[in-house]
């Protein structure tokens, strides 16, 4: 029985070869802002309240090293714990003081039934909201993961955690934890790995605007513009210099939990315009395909690119 929620998205975390590379990208092209750093550590935040939306921890190659959720107190993360560890979940270590340098608060870290790493939190610093610039993201506004076992993922999150389903496709499960509709999605495929993060942006000339200075910047839009079927929310993907698929967003439905119904794969299959609604955005690149699928890739402004991966994943 549910007796805890997590209560919101808070940051995604990632290992990157080259920290003060991505660093830059994430400063000066995607539009974030340093909060600390360490010697092998950067926390960058959006405009928004949150302490910090992404955190780069250098690795010896890139790796998704986690996503984080909040949750409403003290209280509220002991029993998501005993919640998340009663049904499987592989705990690291039991709730307590998280580091002062990474925003503070109580928690615990542990990985879901099929090995994804998942952070909880609560009481972590909060600021006040940032400079206004629309260009720049607001918030961390949902996780795509990759799943095998994906009916087992997703009871996972709902029967432990408390998400809400939002809606089903033939490929991917929407969940939420807030009023967005989705705040976290499962894709049916070969996981766990990270399919792609999205970033909220003020609105549509906010989200034009950021995409325009990653063209000026050299990353093409490898999907998009669009608006999507579930979420209804508008879309640019790109493939950041790490090889990982990151998406400026907005317009996401806001859901009323006592008229939301979730839709089934059938309702979906049978919308027209799907998978966008504008009928504009065509299909996304093979490149894309390859980075959603968990295989890091190269962007333009790498260095290389993983043609033995691509090939094999496009033959599939």
């Amino acid at each position: 029985m549910i007796n805890a929620r997590v209560t919101g998205l808070r940051s995604v975390e990632l290992g990157v070869a080259d920290l003060d590379k991505s660093a830059a990208f994430y400063r000066n092209v995607w539009g974030l802002e340093d909060v600390v750093s360490t010697n092998d550590t950067i926390h960058m935040r959006g405009t928004g309240a949150e302490h910090h939306v992404l955190t780069l921890r250098a690795r010896p190659k890139a790796a998704f090293l986690g996503v984080h959720f909040a949750a409403a107190n003290h209280d509220a993360v002991n029993r998501l714990h005993d919640q998340a560890k009663a049904y499987g979940a592989t705990i690291a270590a039991a709730p307590a003081a998280l580091p002062r340098d990474e925003g503070g608060g109580y928690g615990f870290a542990m990985r879901s039934p099929e090995g994804q790493p998942v952070f909880i939190s609560a009481d972590v610093d909060r600021f006040d909201a940032g400079r206004e610039d629309r260009s720049r993201p607001t918030k961390l506004t949902h996780v795509v993961l990759n799943a095998t076992k994906t009916d087992a993922e997703l009871a996972f999150f709902i029967d432990a955690l408390g998400f809400r389903l939002s809606d089903s496709t033939d490929l991917m499960e929407f969940m939420r934890c807030t009023s967005d509709h989705h705040s976290l999605a499962l894709v049916r495929t070969e996981g766990p790995s990270l399919n792609h993060m999205a970033y909220e942006m003020a609105n549509f000339d906010g989200l034009m605007r950021g995409a325009g200075r990653m063209k000026q910047a050299g990353y093409n839009v490898e999907w998009g513009l669009g608006r999507h079927g579930p979420g209804n929310n508008i879309f640019t993907y790109f493939i950041e210099p790490n090889g990982f698929v990151t998406e400026y967003t907005t317009e996401v439905d806001q859901v009323d939990e006592a008229t939301h119904v979730a839709h089934d794969p059938t309702y979906w299959r049978n919308l027209p315009g799907r998978p966008c609604r504008w009928n504009m955005a065509g299909p996304p690149s093979n490149r894309l395909k390859v980075a959603m699928g968990g295989s890091v890739v190269v962007t333009a402004a790498g260095d290389e690119r993983c043609e033995d991966v691509m090939a094999k994943t496009l033959a599939r």
